[in-house]
């Protein structure tokens, strides 16, 4: 009777086991419903979820650090056609997207409309000297000229740079180069980001996620079109994923797509490694390396090279040119100190030194909510000029030069209070979910093995008294 009941016993706790194992199994598929369910009801893009506040305005400071080339060799360039050094000065801070979004308008087709208000408040305390320091860079209107006036007219922009007193370096201020003065030749006022206080990116067009949580994010239409009108091709004037800001929860190491009005295309950023930010698993994304890739290297980038005497029949790699998007300026963007780009580009202007650590591009994503809680955007604004037989400035120039103005890192990262709520709101629950499925996995599975044991021991016993 007592072995009976002994066997009895340990079959009653092996099943219990077995439904404890069974409990913490049926816990897994249902904990991950509960927090995809709780985590998209709080992505979508509407009033009273946790992305939409930080939707409106950007939780954490954003900053865009510039550091100027300044050109140390000037006459040394004008005079024997030497080439070109330059010494990077920065960083000069300022705080941007301090300003939430304007004309927000929730759409029936669950899209939301809006304006990105731009401004720039100089941050002292971050920077290395005053908006005030000066610099000898590269004279835009004489670049901006050289690159728009045909050859034949070459003789009256000779006189033109004559009578207005200008060469092909200047020496401004900080201030002026970013921000803009009057410019003699082109008798307008110019700057490298100029205007830019007072002024609005978009409109935007953005899905709210509320019927497809795969889209949240996603840009729809960018100033009232669903493609750009840059590029003149299908797939460069594609608008692809978000504003990187933000991407669709529960991330997988693919790919991320976004768009950049500063370079007037889409990119895309890969999987690089997970890491630890503030106690937060985030996801770390750089930009791909065919991104600024020649054509004969990446055939897709064929439609973004515009000009094949600039980039030697579309073979160079690491510029972008821009000017079908900032009206006919002739821009060239590209990573900072040229990162990844041809050999000749640092031939032809000497004192960068390119590292993908210091000019590297990088979002660091948290893959559950998809929300971006570190960023570096990394790009250099660059302009050309070349050989002329005519313009006296130019005469000693040899080849056709990208130089480097300035480069700028877009920087923000997550706040400890930000990081705090998170971990409180979001982290903590997951991992308290983890440990309980795990704890009666574990514990069923031990007392079902346990009993099963003890039990075969005593049927074992059994047997031998029989």
């Amino acid at each position: 009777m007592g072995c009976c009941n002994r066997r009895c016993g340990l079959i009653a706790g092996a099943v219990f086991g077995a439904v404890v194992a069974i409990l913490g199994g049926i816990l897994i598929p249902l904990g991950k419903s509960v927090i995809e369910g709780t985590v998209e009801k709080e992505v979508v893009i509407e009033p009273g979820t946790q992305a939409y506040e930080n939707w409106v305005s950007t939780g954490a400071s954003v900053y865009r650090q510039f550091w100027l080339l300044d050109v140390q060799n000037a006459q040394e360039v004008l005079q024997d056609g030497a080439i070109p050094v330059v010494v990077e000065k920065g960083p000069y801070t300022y705080r941007t997207r301090y300003l939430p979004k304007e004309n927000i308008t929730f759409n029936p087709n669950h899209t939301i409309s809006f304006t990105l208000p731009q401004g720039a408040i100089f941050e002292p305390s971050m920077s290395v000297g005053t908006e005030e320091d000066k610099v000898t860079s590269l004279n835009l209107g004489v670049a901006g000229a050289y690159s728009l006036v045909p050859k034949p007219f070459h003789a009256v922009l000779e006189n033109l740079i004559k009578t207005s007193n200008s060469s092909l370096f200047q020496n401004r201020t900080v201030g002026e180069m970013l921000w803009g003065y009057y410019d003699p030749l082109l008798k307008d006022n110019i700057g490298l980001f100029s205007p830019y206080n007072g002024t609005y990116d978009g409109i935007y067009n953005v899905f709210d996620g509320k019927d497809d949580i795969s889209k949240v994010g996603f840009i729809d239409r960018w100033r009232g079109k669903s493609v750009l009108t840059f590029w003149g091709d299908k797939y460069c004037d594609m608008i692809n994923g978000t504003d990187a800001s933000s991407f669709p929860p529960f991330l997988d190491k693919k790919p991320l797509y976004f768009f950049s009005s500063d370079i007037c295309r889409s990119v895309s950023a890969g999987f690089e490694q997970s890491m630890d930010l503030k106690g937060i698993e985030v996801y770390r994304y750089v930009l791909q390396p065919n991104t600024l890739a020649s054509p004969t290297v990446n055939p897709d980038n064929q439609c973004f090279c515009r000009n094949k005497v600039t980039t030697n029949n579309c073979t160079m790699a690491g510029v972008l040119d821009i000017s079908s998007c900032q009206a006919g300026r002739p821009i060239y963007i590209s990573l900072a100190h040229f990162l990844g780009g041809s050999r000749s580009l640092l031939e032809n202007v000497k004192g960068l030194n390119p590292s993908e650590k210091h000019h590297g591009t990088y979002l660091d994503v948290e893959p559950t909510t998809g929300f971006t809680l570190r960023f570096a955007k990394r790009i250099q604004v660059n302009m050309m000029y070349g050989p002329s037989k005519v313009i006296t400035v130019l005469k000693k120039v040899k080849d056709n030069t990208i130089f480097p103005l300035v480069w700028m890192n877009e920087t923000a990262s997550l706040d400890d209070a930000t990081a705090d709520m998170l971990k409180k709101e979001l982290i903590s629950r997951i991992e308290m979910l983890d440990i309980i499925q795990k704890a009666l996995l574990g514990t069923g599975v031990a007392i079902f093995v346990l009993c099963l044991i003890s039990y075969c021991v005593v049927r074992r016993n059994q047997s031998k008294i029989v």
